[in-house]
């Protein structure tokens, strides 16, 4: 499947010096299936965080934030928006900042919060990754 992509933000091709990532905001879109169901994708690459929408139509249920700590190897997470028992926007946001050691604000708006459809919606994230990582 190929990804959609928007434009980046004005300003966003100016570069940092010293060779590090571009300054201003990145906005990526790309989409999926699971099992039946389209999955849609928006990532939003800040200066040091990134913002991953997950969902199938236009809604904000959940937001849940982690971050690396020098403190423990598990990264911090927290609910920000939505219902704290549901932990999957939490689960996915930890698991993303381990692996880019970034700041991840995650909105998971998905019925399906079954082990096995969430870790396909995390390889596609991942596989998204890997083939545009300056998006990220």
């Amino acid at each position: 499947m190929e990804p959609q992509q928007l434009p980046q933000a004005a300003g966003s091709s100016r570069h940092e010096p010293n060779g590090a990532a571009p300054a201003g905001i990145s906005l990526h879109n790309f989409c999926g299936r699971a099992g039946e169901q389209l999955v849609h994708f928006h990532a939003m690459r800040l200066r040091d965080s990134l913002f991953l929408w997950v969902g199938a139509e236009p809604a904000l249920r959940s937001l849940a934030v982690a971050m690396c700590s020098p403190h423990d190897s598990i990264p911090v997470s927290t609910s920000l928006l939505g219902d704290a028992s549901d932990t999957t926007s939490n689960s996915l946001a930890q698991r993303l900042a381990r692996k880019t050691k970034k700041q991840i604000f995650v909105s998971y708006n998905l019925q399906n919060t079954d082990r096995s459809f969430i870790l396909h919606i995390e390889n596609r994230i991942k596989e998204e990754m890997m083939a545009f990582p300056e998006k990220f």
